[in-house]
């Protein structure tokens, strides 16, 4: 079960994985790598929680063992702010861990040390459903095609339905620069480009509610377009 057959590292799912072991975190690196899985890992539970609503990732994967925020705080945080799939990783004679997880929102418990054929399933599925649910992601930023929906950190922002599409276009292609010429065709539909001072207008407007301040996330190009960026 690979990820990696269609060959674009855009769709490749990512997993947090929250370990205090930065053995397990290379181990499970080194091994999901060949199945296209994109791996990131944070070694205590405050800065999974902050990974978590950067990154945005499609399964968290969360040792029973996490320091300084606990296993079960930190389930539970992620659970309210997102619907993303969280493993519980459970240590031998940790046992009633797994009963209060479960409780707090885990989607399902797994023995560790943990063993890949046992994840990729998990994996799989959540990759999926994201993309059964339209969902996209780049960095701090999810859209959902089906219901024109955007949040930015898990905060919903509403945007008029030109724009909507001028986001959506743009993550369709981040890391591209897209062109004035392409936008105005594709997102406008129109072939006349006199007026691409449209363009750059509405571009203002979505850095403004995305909280764009420093045009980090969407860079304008000089001469050519824009281009929105993965952090």
């Amino acid at each position: 079960m690979s990820f990696a057959a269609n060959g674009d590292a855009s769709t490749a799912p990512t997993l947090l994985v929250a370990d205090p072991d930065t053995a397990v975190i290379k181990a499970l690196t080194a091994a999901l790598e060949g199945e296209g899985v994109e791996v990131r890992g944070a070694t205590d539970g405050a800065q999974a929680l902050l990974q978590a609503g950067a990154l945005r990732p499609d399964v968290v994967l969360v040792s029973s063992l996490l320091p300084v925020v606990g296993a079960i705080d930190f389930v539970r945080a992620v659970r309210s702010s997102r619907p993303v799939p969280v493993l519980l990783g459970v240590d031998e004679g940790h046992a009633e861990q797994a009963v209060q997880a479960l409780a707090a929102g885990a989607s399902a418990c797994v023995a560790r040390p943990y063993r890949v054929p046992e994840l990729l399933p998990f994996i799989q599925a959540a990759s999926n459903g994201a993309e059964n649910r339209g969902i996209m992601s780049v960095g701090m930023v999810e859209l959902n095609v089906k219901a024109y929906q955007v949040r930015v950190t898990g905060r919903v922002v509403h945007l008029p339905l030109r724009e909507f599409e001028l986001l959506h276009y743009l993550m369709r292609n981040a890391d591209r620069t897209v062109t004035r010429e392409q936008i105005m065709r594709h997102v406008w539909h129109a072939t006349d480009t006199t007026s691409t001072n449209t363009i750059a207008v509405h571009v203002k407007r979505l850095r403004a509610r995305l909280g764009d301040v420093d045009d980090q996330l969407i860079q304008t190009v000089r001469g050519v377009g824009y281009r929105l960026v993965t952090p």
